[in-house]
């Protein structure tokens, strides 16, 4: 017997930063608001003098159980799927606030480029630069249009940096300033400078000094204790939707937040949504959430995985190139980079913040001339101060024994001797990259997983390659005696971690034929359901995600508020 509740003005599934972001600007205008998050309540006093790496970044307990909810991976259509059983490339945050939770909080924003790249990519180098089976496309919705919301973002969450002079306009600086500067850092700007090239401090999540935001709340800054990745932060000095958007919208008296609140199917009928069905997994109790308006804010493969079993959209076809729900599914290329070891230096490398480093973007988007390269789009170089945690780093030679009386006094060597310069490199998507419902495997309540079909192609190939050597470069102007540099770049892995920046499947553009959802966010399928979060993305930049996510969210509640008021498709 299924339990029905009392409809509301909009329900909200999943309470991350794009939910969070939603639900707080919603409720600001007085609209009842329904939040359903399938994991449990989180606040910072959860955090409080819990250092422990072992818990959190190796016994994932931020992350979702696999046992109950995975998905299923295949490279090529040719082979069988199998569940991800245990955590390797990526992680699925799960709880309020949702894999905002445990980021970095590395806040960058997608270059122009990005939003037209396809126009862009053609108008400079003509159409054979596009491989014919990769479908890039404009996302309907320029830089320009975007920047307001990139500022909103980035002044509700605070974020602590100054202008990348290679990056799109600013309507205003950041809210705070940047970082401190670390010996390492220093030595990384001064050898890309020499280089010709254009360092700036990384935009950062982990405040730079205290804070009060346009909604008053107060936030204390960072203190470089170099627990963020995997971590929430017991500070609240790393903005996360718990001590930004969420309390704004508990205050309001407008947000019923309902925490172990699996939303299984979004209801509808005649081309409307009526609301969603969900389990509480503490019962086992279904229930039906009435809404004038659905708001799908979960984790990428979430949004796909719920509209499909909602049997709402096309689903996807790579046989025909038709249909949209499941299309471009996207990744990241972070393997083109390379390691330093300094003979006589000594680093203190286990200090730091999840987004502590310089960066420059001068082999980013189509900040250089790719007439003479094979692939598009690039990606950044930086040289991050994360904290290296002592059971998850032991930096030696590749050419180093892995055992036995070398291995132990390289490892000791080198433990203050290592620095490295990374690549976050662009993830361009193609007709056989997707996702579709798994036709075996299925969650703990009998619904069918998603399946990711995915692999390395010669775009991300050459485009590690080429930043790899670039990394080598700057080490080797830094000063470094020896260096270890990615070569080849080969079959995607998902065993081991890389990064948990997942795009595509609900993407955003504006023709229906080729997009699910409008510049904002709102399915051309059906009006009064909107999905938000990276799953719109056309591809992936050489970027970190949240700060587009968190710019769409607010254009997205926008869009909601104007929709409440006249309905039909926003323009």
């Amino acid at each position: 017997m299924v339990k029905k509740l009392p409809k509301t003005d909009v329900v909200i599934v999943g309470v991350g930063w794009a939910g969070g972001i939603i639900a707080s600007e919603l409720t600001k205008q007085g609209l009842n608001v329904v939040g359903l998050e399938k994991g449990q309540e989180r606040e910072t006093e959860d955090y409080f003098m819990v250092h422990d790496e072992l818990r959190y970044a190796l016994r994932y307990e931020l992350m979702q159980d696999l046992s109950k909810d995975t998905i299923t991976f295949r490279g090529n259509e040719k082979v069988r799927a199998l569940p991800m059983r245990q955590y390797g490339s990526f992680l699925f945050g799960d709880g309020l606030g949702g894999a905002g939770v445990h980021w970095n909080g590395q806040t960058f924003r997608f270059l122009p480029y990005d939003f037209e790249i396809r126009s862009k990519t053609i108008e400079r180098y003509g159409k054979n630069k596009i491989p014919a089976d990769m479908t890039i496309q404009d996302w309907g919705i320029t830089y320009d249009e975007l920047e307001p919301y990139f500022d909103k973002f980035e002044k509700m969450a605070g974020i602590s940096g100054e202008e990348n002079p290679l990056g799109g306009k600013r309507s205003d600086k950041y809210p705070t300033g940047p970082m401190k500067h670390s010996p390492q850092m220093r030595m990384f700007k001064k050898a890309t400078e020499n280089l010709g090239y254009h360092p700036y401090t990384m935009p950062s999540a982990n405040l730079s000094e205290s804070y009060e935001n346009p909604d008053g709340i107060s936030r204390a800054a960072c203190q470089y204790c170099a627990f963020c990745e995997r971590f929430g932060c017991e500070y609240g000095a790393k903005a996360d939707p718990v001590v930004t958007v969420i309390p704004v919208a508990k205050q309001t008296g407008k947000f019923d937040l309902r925490t172990h609140s699996w939303v299984r199917r979004i209801l509808h009928k005649d081309g409307k949504a009526t609301g969603v069905r969900y389990t509480d997994v503490t019962t086992g109790e279904e229930i039906e959430q009435p809404a004038d308006t659905v708001v799908v804010t979960s984790y990428v493969f979430n949004n796909v995985k719920l509209l499909l079993n909602s049997k709402i959209g096309k689903p996807y076809d790579s046989s025909t190139g038709k249909g949209v729900v499941g299309k471009n599914y996207a990744y990241q290329v972070v393997k083109g980079s390379a390691v330093g070891y300094f003979e006589d230096e000594k680093f203190n490398n286990f200090a730091g913040a999840g987004a502590l480093g310089m960066v420059i973007d001068d082999f980013n988007g189509d900040n250089f001339d790719h007439s003479d390269v094979n692939f598009i789009h690039g990606g950044y170089l930086s040289l991050t101060q994360t904290g290296q945690r002592p059971i998850q780093n032991n930096p030696i030679p590749k050419d180093s024994p892995t055992w036995g009386k070398e291995f132990k006094k390289n490892s000791l060597s080198y433990i203050n001797k290592t620095l490295s310069v990374s690549a976050m490199g662009a993830s361009m998507p193609y007709k056989q990259h997707y996702l579709d419902l798994d036709p075996v495997y299925k969650d703990t309540f009998g619904d069918p997983l998603i399946r990711m079909t995915y692999d390395f192609r010669d775009q991300d190939r050459n485009l590690a390659q080429f930043t790899a050597k670039k990394a080598q470069e700057i080490l080797q102007e830094m000063g470094a005696d020896k260096i270890d540099t990615m070569k080849e770049l080969g079959p995607y892995n998902i065993t081991t971690y890389q990064s948990t920046h997942n795009t595509g499947g609900v993407i955003m553009g504006a023709d229906p034929e080729t997009s699910a959802v409008n510049n904002y966010s709102q399915m051309w399928d059906m009006e009064n359901l909107f999905v938000v979060g990276a799953s719109s993305f056309p591809h992936n930049s050489g970027y970190n995600p949240t700060d587009t996510v968190g710019a769409l969210a607010y254009r997205a509640a926008e869009g909601i508020i104007k929709y409440q008021k006249d309905g039909g498709l926003l323009a």
